[in-house]
């Protein structure tokens, strides 16, 4: 509550030694500096007044926005995508001492017992994908899906994980990649927001707003929580007596208040709020129109199994591709509910996995099949992750076997899938024979990220923005991350 306080240690956040170097009277810092890259300079030169202007990438981009899915609770790969037949040989056999040996896991003690898959797997399209049963309607889009099966991570906590997935670090406080894409190329739709974010499950993930927060960047590049029922956003009306006309004259008079305090103050993030007042003036009419999945045909209504009045993940992927046809840039949907550790029923495999796999398996086919209907899919980048994998061993609770099926944490490998924007269908990589460990063509998080980056025209290295004495970006300027050229068309 210690305002005046909270606003000294923002300010001293961005002062450093390079600051001090800078700064000194000497002009030895500057001369060094000058021989540092021009170290402390962001990389894209926007005016502050117009934060979401339309700006170029660095080269020619394949994808033009972004729907990333992301699984919130980290489902299981291998009882959707990453087909085991040699763990089935061992399931209930005591796990080898050697898969435990060195290893850190949330839950597991002492010697588990070998978890086979709990689904049969069968393959599908002209690529033939392996897919289990869960996912009946996906069959019909795989052709188009890239299924990358050796990705890994450095945590092995959900909130820590998920981080890393959208922002490039574990701990709070940095940009997520939707605020680096906003940051980088504007947007193309004036009244809309350029980063949106739309959650499902019941529950916001374990790593709460800083998912979709702008860290270190300019507050106006956070995502935007929008809600896929009611209002979309709460308050966007105006207050009963007051007219739209009313409202604009009043905006006015804030604009030309804020503005004489960002010439005599110059903090940037007087324009941020200045760019927000407007962006809301110009939602109250356009952002109720894109929300209203009502307007759809029942046809589209029913191919998503949309549930009208209820928040759910097939509501938001059709809200994903309204949004996309109307100019947003990065649309990032949650859906929460996909720890499996089998500590109860809702946790089981064999039940609540089951209903999450009901929930997704519709409603992510129809999204694609929609896009690729629309021609969208060509240059939207859709991609559908957790934030890390299941180990091969069933869970244990303090070394007792438990009633439900359930597994732990795994950081050593897990599958995503991308579509559309570049991307080429197949599969690439793969872990051993456990599912344990990624073991050929190893993808980290911040590969991932890279990739995404390239594919929407970005060198992920050139797009970085200063902050406390480094050039900082996306893919953690402390990780080695390479763009996957293995998986571009």
């Amino acid at each position: 509550m210690n305002l005046p306080r909270e606003a000294w240690n923002a300010h001293h956040q961005h002062v450093t030694r390079r600051h001090f170097l800078r700064d000194c009277t000497s002009g030895l810092g500057a001369l060094w500096l000058s021989h540092q890259g021009q170290a402390g300079t962001p990389s894209v030169g926007r005016d502050a007044a117009r934060p979401f202007a339309p700006m170029a990438p660095h080269f020619a981009p394949r994808a033009k926005r972004v729907i990333f899915l992301h699984m919130a609770g980290a489902p299981s790969h291998l009882e959707l995508y990453d087909h085991k037949p040699e763990l089935s040989r061992f399931d209930g056999k005591t796990c080898p001492q050697s898969y435990l040996d060195g290893k850190r896991f949330a839950f597991i003690q002492g010697i588990p017992k070998l978890l086979g898959p709990q689904f049969p797997f069968t393959q599908h399209g002209q690529t033939g994908a392996w897919l289990s049963d869960r996912l009946p309607h996906f069959r019909q889009v795989v052709d188009e899906v890239c299924f990358i099966k050796s990705l890994h991570t450095d945590q092995f906590n959900h909130a820590p994980a998920q981080l890393a997935m959208h922002t490039g670090f574990a701990a709070p406080g940095y940009p997520s990649m939707g605020s680096w894409v906003t940051y980088g190329l504007g947007s193309s739709n004036a009244e809309l927001p350029g980063f949106i974010v739309l959650l499902s499950g019941g529950k916001t993930p374990d790593s709460g707003k800083s998912a979709w927060g702008p860290g270190f960047l300019p507050s106006v590049y956070q995502g935007v929580q929008c809600r896929s029922k009611g209002d979309p956003v709460l308050y966007l009306g105006n207050p009963s007596g007051v007219s739209r006309d009313l409202r604009r004259l009043s905006l006015d008079a804030l604009d030309d208040l804020n503005r004489r305090t960002f010439r005599r103050v110059g903090d940037p993030e007087t324009l941020t709020r200045i760019s927000q007042y407007e962006t809301a003036f110009q939602m109250q009419v356009s952002a109720s129109e894109a929300f209203d999945i009502g307007r759809e045909p029942e046809v589209v209504k029913a191919a998503y199994g949309v549930k009208p009045g209820e928040e759910s993940f097939g509501n938001n992927c059709l809200l994903a591709r309204r949004l996309a046809e109307r100019g947003v840039r990065y649309i990032q949907l949650f859906h929460w509910g996909w720890d499996s550790h089998g500590a109860n029923e809702r946790e089981a495999l064999h039940s609540g996995f089951k209903r999450q796999c009901l929930d997704v398996d519709q409603a992510m086919t129809a999204l694609l099949l929609d896009l690729k209907q629309r021609g969208m899919l060509e240059d939207t980048l859709v991609v559908w992750a957790g934030e890390f994998g299941r180990t091969p061993m069933k869970e244990n609770r303090g070394g007792e076997v438990m009633e439900w099926a359930g597994r732990d944490h795994n950081p050593g490998a897990f599958t995503v899938w991308l579509a559309g924007g570049g991307v080429k269908p197949g599969s690439y990589g793969e872990s051993d024979d456990l599912g344990y460990e990624a073991v050929v063509d190893r993808v980290s998080v911040h590969d991932l990220k890279a990739t995404m980056l390239h594919l929407l025209g970005f060198d992920h290295r050139r797009l970085t923005y200063p902050f406390q004495g480094l050039d900082q970006r996306v893919t953690n300027v402390t990780k080695p991350s390479e763009v996957v050229t293995g998986i571009l068309a």
